[in-house]
């Protein structure tokens, strides 16, 4: 008997064997995207993405691991190849919403219009519970990106989402916003703008969109005036106010003049004091110019700064003098705005006063002969740049200069110079030889000058009213510009002479042949980086702290940090500051036209500039980045998608808000 049961036991264990092996086993099923870029594979994918290798990125879309599927879709979302739309819907109908919302993104930003009806059809129409809403965001974005006028209007016609929706409407609000950018617009759309500004209790995202959106694009809003002055009137939030106060500037009537001109008197936040300068220039310069000038002696800078803009941009004649007396009288004004003022009043005063004209050229070459620094230097020759005859004097003090910023300087006056609208009144008979010289100019600068003189000549040359094509009796000059360039470091300076190029021979330039792979991510670096690591930005105003953001943007974070590392921008300078704009530095040459003998690749990951102090990279197109970034002052929606942002200010941004032309860096380095 124990031996019968034995033998049972036995049997039904064999059984249990034999019916396992038969049964297939159940592959888990993975359903999270987790993304580490510390391991090697989750590096290649990221190596991929950097050479471009687009078959084998697309091999990644049929990966069992969703990460690598986001992972594969998301750098489409940088390359932008059109060629892989068709692939890449699939992923559009995936089971992990984090990847059918990287597809979505990825999809906008490559930009085919074979990509509208694609995501139209992915559209999750029955999202009542709110399961999907970041998808459908990402959607709504991505038309707009890629969609028709058709699809703008429906956009704006659709129901009307609950205002606790906050995804859905900001998805709707960046559509259109994209729309806008790409030139499409449509009433009922700025209909849809303006309610989100009006009515209470939208989310703030979607309200400084919509600012954004009345601001940026050439929509009518006459009717809107009274209800946007009062939204104006109360409105806390600076992000909405900067672009709602250059929509109303723009639709130049009495009641926003009215309104701007009473704000001034009692904004205390210096960036909308800015915004409300800017505006003003939209109105009649008697009515607005007694608001303005006392204004050039402001504690702050960026408002002195931005009113001695707004006399050099819209200045009158009979007042250059005053401008002038300014500048001499008041020792206190700064550099900035007193060179500022002596362009102006050399842009503005009368080809008949030629005493005054005389003792002012004087005073401009006796601010470059003291300059202390080469941006004041610069300034001074941008002023002599404002009347024609200077145009020898300006040759012979910048253009062998040996300071690339003042040589830069120069050859933009001589620009600017042969541009001015005043060139025949200014020259009469002589007109015809002195544009000949500026033609030798120009090609002495493409042939012997740097790469900043080149690109700016090259920019001149092929304006179609200026007919330089006439002055040249053979184009070679161009080839042997163009032939002389170090690639890829002057990428910029290439695309300014094709350009050019093209011009001539009577093509209409499309696409610029973009830098190839040239220098791989250092994953060394990178992973030397963690979650904790900081920047610190030191300046004589104080130190600017940055949290950095490797997973979105690996191969910028590591090129930034081996700079710093190696002590690349200690000493450089912010050569471009902009008020409510940027503050730029980084360039080894200190005129923005500088750079090293590599360039690294756009990282353009679903993040906004959509609050002051994020730090992006700065480029003359996509892939064409090196070592100068940026600082934003305030949102800046327009750059979304298009340049690489890898860093945000988390402490100093006080200090950002100093910063002016020619401030110094210090030191950069790395706080672990």
């Amino acid at each position: 008997m124990q031996k019968m049961i034995k033998k049972y036991f036995f049997y039904l264990f064999l059984g249990a064997i034999l019916f396992s092996q038969c049964i297939p086993v159940q592959e888990e099923v993975l359903t999270e995207v987790n993304f580490d870029l510390s391991k090697p594979e989750f590096q290649r994918v990221y190596d991929l993405q950097d050479r471009q290798e687009i078959d084998s990125l697309v091999a990644y879309f049929d990966h069992k691991d969703p990460t690598y599927r986001y992972a594969a879709a998301m750098a489409f979302a940088s390359i932008k190849d059109s060629s892989i739309v068709n692939s890449l819907a699939k992923l559009l109908q995936d089971d992990i919403e984090e990847v059918r919302t990287a597809a979505a993104y990825a999809m906008g930003q490559i930009g085919s219009s074979k990509g509208e009806n694609w995501l139209t059809k992915a559209f999750q129409t029955y999202d009542s519970l709110g399961v999907h809403h970041r998808f459908n965001s990402s959607i709504l974005e991505a038309i707009g990106k890629c969609g028709t006028l058709e699809s703008l209007h429906f956009m704006a016609s659709t129901k009307e989402y609950l205002k606790t929706d906050t995804l859905l409407l900001e998805g709707m609000v960046k559509g259109m916003y994209q729309f806008g950018y790409r030139k499409i617009t449509h009433q009922k759309a700025t209909d849809r703008v303006v309610n989100f500004l009006t009515k209470k209790n939208y989310p703030p995202d979607v309200r400084m969109m919509a600012a954004n959106y009345l601001y940026r694009f050439r929509v009518p809003i006459d009717s809107f005036i009274p209800s946007l002055i009062e939204v104006l009137y109360v409105e806390k939030d600076t992000r909405v106010k900067l672009p709602l106060v250059l929509a109303l500037g723009r639709t130049q009537s009495p009641q926003a003049l009215e309104t701007l001109l009473e704000l001034l008197k009692r904004e205390r936040d210096y960036q909308v004091t800015c915004n409300i300068i800017n505006a003003l220039g939209n109105f009649e310069y008697r009515k607005v110019v007694a608001s303005i000038i006392p204004l050039l002696q402001n504690k702050n800078i960026h408002i002195a700064t931005t009113a001695a803009n707004y006399f050099l941009k819209h200045g009158i004649l009979n007042a250059a003098p005053q401008y002038r007396q300014i500048a001499r009288r008041n020792d206190s004004l700064d550099w900035h705005v007193r060179s500022t003022l002596y362009q102006a009043a050399n842009k503005h005063l009368s080809l008949y006063s030629q005493g005054t004209r005389l003792a002012l050229q004087y005073e401009l070459k006796d601010l470059f002969k003291n300059g202390t620094d080469v941006y004041q230097k610069a300034a001074a020759l941008k002023g002599l740049g404002e009347y024609g005859r200077n145009y020898k004097d300006i040759y012979e003090l910048g253009f062998k200069n040996d300071k690339p910023v003042v040589r830069t300087a120069c050859i933009e006056a001589l620009a600017n110079i042969a541009q001015n609208q005043n060139f025949d009144t200014t020259f009469g008979f002589q007109k015809t030889q002195v544009k000949k010289e500026l033609g030798a100019y120009f090609q002495e600068a493409l042939v012997k000058g740097d790469a900043a003189m080149k690109a700016v000549a090259a920019g001149v040359i092929r304006i179609p009213a200026l007919d330089f094509k006439s002055v040249y009796d053979t184009l070679d000059f161009l080839q042997v510009a163009k032939s002389g360039l170090e690639i890829p470091k002057e990428t910029e300076t290439l695309y300014e002479i094709q350009k050019t190029i093209d011009f001539f021979n009577g093509k209409t330039t499309s696409d610029l042949a973009k830098p190839t792979f040239n220098h791989a991510i250092d994953w060394r670096v990178f992973n030397t980086i963690d979650e904790d690591s900081k920047v610190e930005i030191k300046t004589a105003k104080g130190s600017i702290i940055l949290q950095l953001f490797p997973d979105a943007a690996p191969g910028s974070v590591t090129n930034f940090v081996a700079l710093a590392k190696s002590g690349f921008y200690d000493g450089k300078t912010f050569h471009r500051v902009i008020a409510n704009f940027v503050a730029q530095g980084g360039c080894p040459r200190g005129d923005g036209y500088g750079s090293l003998d590599y360039t690294i690749r756009s990282e353009l990951a679903p993040l906004n500039y959509d609050q002051e102090g994020y730090v992006g990279m700065a480029s003359a197109g996509n892939h064409t980045e090196g070592t100068q970034w940026f600082i934003t002052f305030a949102p800046a929606p327009h750059l979304d998608g298009r340049y690489t942002i890898f860093a945000k200010v988390v402490d100093g941004m006080n200090v950002v808000h100093q910063l002016t032309v020619g401030e110094k860096i210090q030191q950069v380095q790395i706080v672990e």
